[in-house]
């Protein structure tokens, strides 16, 4: 009788190091497949990112030259659309609380805890 409490004690512990060792691997493997899907949703954002960059730098140059030739100086637009920029800029940095940093916390905390 006294063996097997002594091979019950042993075998318990057993399984307990081994559900341990499991849970590690478990806690393991999902931060592995989170930091995952986080790299891979930042890479396809920076991509569109960088493509509608190209599009809105191309789309500026062609309103600023076109601005210019309707005053008659080609600088005349580009200081209109740098104006114009400038305001927005202005605007984003008075509301970047609720415009962008609300927002993005909160995008974090639910693709973390998604």
């Amino acid at each position: 009788m006294k063996e097997s409490i002594s091979e019950n004690i042993t075998m318990l512990i057993e399984d307990t190091g081994r559900y341990i060792e499991a849970k590690t691997e478990l806690w393991k493997l999902k931060a592995v497949d989170k930091s995952t899907e986080m790299a891979a949703s930042l890479v396809s954002q920076l991509i569109v990112i960088l493509t509608a960059f190209i599009g809105i730098v191309a789309l500026n140059t062609g309103i600023a030259l076109l601005l210019g030739k309707w005053l008659g100086e080609a600088y005349y637009g580009f200081f209109i659309v740098a104006g114009f920029y400038f305001l927005l800029g202005l605007i984003l940095y008075l509301a970047r609380k609720t415009l962008i940093k609300t927002p993005f916390y909160n995008a974090v905390i639910n693709k973390v805890f998604k």
